[in-house]
């Protein structure tokens, strides 16, 4: 017994089908031929492979990348038109393995009887899951179907390396405002389609709000334009007012666990990195305003303030934390504002990896010298037997010494010597590297049998902390441009 054919599948077959008035009107506008499309000249421009492709007839399995309204569904239905392919669509939201059984076997019996290949397109085929997008395969495989998908995720995270690796993915971008303007213009101005019987007027600013707002979405546009006729009637004029009571609100794209998200938060990291407020107070109101928990930005911000800015402004975690938990305290919208107050501090603070670096040249060692044993002096020795073992023996108490320091080594034998953190140039660090340079040279008066004297006390000034000689400080201010930026702890 042949397959059962599904009512809705004829409908599907072809670009060209009677298109019904009740479709909404980017439905009715989708475009019939390629030099219909708007955008994406990237992928069709004359001689771009894709095109070339699909011209020749020689498309084979992709999938379509892309934000809504960028003609991802559009793209699919013309590559099976022009090359007189069955089109057949799957919901990757509501349909499952047997269905996809069932076009399977209506492809397999198609080519068969001499009908053709089929085109199976898969909208959102992110949302299939391992299984589902396992039964892909062997059809793709044998090219019993050409898969075509679409997604607005990335489809290194999503899609199956197995079935990634028999599809070409392409990148489809938000279009122009030029780009959506003109697909409005060709609505307007079609009578058989679109509402060109109404005869109405678009004022060009009203135009310019809808191709600006709809963020590159071409759907978006067309209901908003559709929306505004509705409201004027035949023979109307849309003016700005009237558009923007059609669009009503104009929504953040942003998701808050797709690739958008991560995008944002990483501008958002890398603004505060690279010491730009602007930047990192945009990318913080996108995340809010697209309903962002503002526990993610505070989480990243305190990682933040730890990894880049660190002991170049020791301030930076302790504000961090505290903005945090004064936005618990105080809750939306009062809460944004030490939220605010954060993100300016550490995108201005000094910057400094220097305890990451160290962090990992550390566990580097660790790893390496796994066994390595603690030196006997710097042991506890609880017991007798324990002190009769030698543990604990030769230790000196630092605060024995005036300075709180006296020159003993704390690593073993193995890693002796060894250098993981190395105070940076701004901020609070060049304090601490004064003061380990302090230390450096009472361990190396130590090691020539000398003993720290009254000099070296003096030398180290107040805990440690040496103030550089004038000509050595004109070199450091020469070393960083000529001017070192203010950093309120150096």
């Amino acid at each position: 017994m042949p397959p059962r054919r599904r009512p809705s599948d004829e409908a599907d077959q072809s670009l060209f089908s009677a298109v019904s008035s009740a479709q909404p009107l980017a439905a009715r506008m989708r475009p019939r031929t390629l030099d219909e499309f708007v955008g994406q000249e990237h992928l069709l421009a004359p001689g771009k492979s894709l095109r070339k492709a699909i011209e020749a007839g020689t498309i084979g399995s992709v999938i379509f990348w892309g934000p809504p309204g960028t003609g991802k569904t559009t793209l699919a239905h013309l590559i099976a038109a022009t090359t007189h392919r069955t089109f057949v669509p799957f919901s990757a939201v509501s349909e499952g393995v047997p269905r996809l059984r069932e076009i399977f076997a209506e492809a397999r019996s198609r080519l068969q009887s001499g009908g053709g290949q089929t085109v199976l397109f898969v909208d959102e085929i992110h949302r299939l899951n391992k299984g589902q997008q396992d039964s892909l395969l062997p059809a793709v495989e044998q090219g019993t179907v050409t898969l075509i998908g679409a997604t607005t995720e990335n489809p290194s995270f999503e899609i199956n390396g197995a079935l990634l690796s028999r599809a070409r993915v392409f990148v489809l971008r938000p279009l122009s405002a030029d780009d959506v303007a003109s697909v409005v213009r060709r609505a307007l101005a079609d009578g058989a389609r679109g509402l060109g019987e109404l005869a109405l007027t678009l004022d060009e600013d009203a135009l310019a709000v809808i191709a600006e707002e709809a963020d590159g979405d071409a759907r978006r546009a067309l209901t908003v334009l559709e929306a505004a006729a509705s409201h004027v009637g035949a023979g109307g004029r849309i003016t700005t007012e009237v558009a923007r009571e059609a669009m009503q609100l104009r929504f953040a794209r942003h998701d808050k666990s797709g690739e958008e998200h991560f995008n944002i938060l990483s501008a958002y990291h890398k603004s505060l990195r690279g010491s730009d407020p602007q930047g990192a107070l945009y990318w913080m109101a996108r995340m809010l305003d697209g309903g962002e928990d503002p526990m993610t930005i505070f989480r990243r911000a305190i990682a933040m303030a730890a990894e880049d800015i660190g002991l170049a402004d020791p301030e930076a975690l302790k504000l961090a934390v505290a903005a945090r938990d004064a936005f618990h305290m105080l809750g939306a919208p009062e809460g944004y504002l030490p939220l605010s107050e954060m993100t300016i501090y550490l995108a201005t603070a000094p910057k400094s990896n220097s305890a990451k670096v160290a962090l990992d040249a550390a566990l580097d060692a660790a790893r390496e010298t796994p066994a390595a044993g603690v030196p006997l002096h710097i042991r506890n020795a609880p017991t007798k037997l324990m002190k009769e073992l030698g543990y604990h023996a030769g230790y000196r108490y630092a605060h024995d010494s005036p300075d709180a320091f006296i020159p003993q080594e704390y690593l073993p034998d193995e890693l002796r010597g060894a250098t993981f953190y190395e105070p940076g140039s701004f901020g609070f660090e060049r304090d601490v590297a004064r003061r380990m340079a302090w230390w450096d040279s009472l361990r190396r008066r130590a090691a020539g049998g000398e003993e720290p004297g009254a000099d070296a006390v003096a030398e180290a000034g107040d805990g440690g902390r040496v103030q550089a000689p004038a000509a050595e400080a004109r070199e450091e201010s020469a070393g960083t441009g000529g001017e070192e930026p203010p950093t309120g702890s150096g």
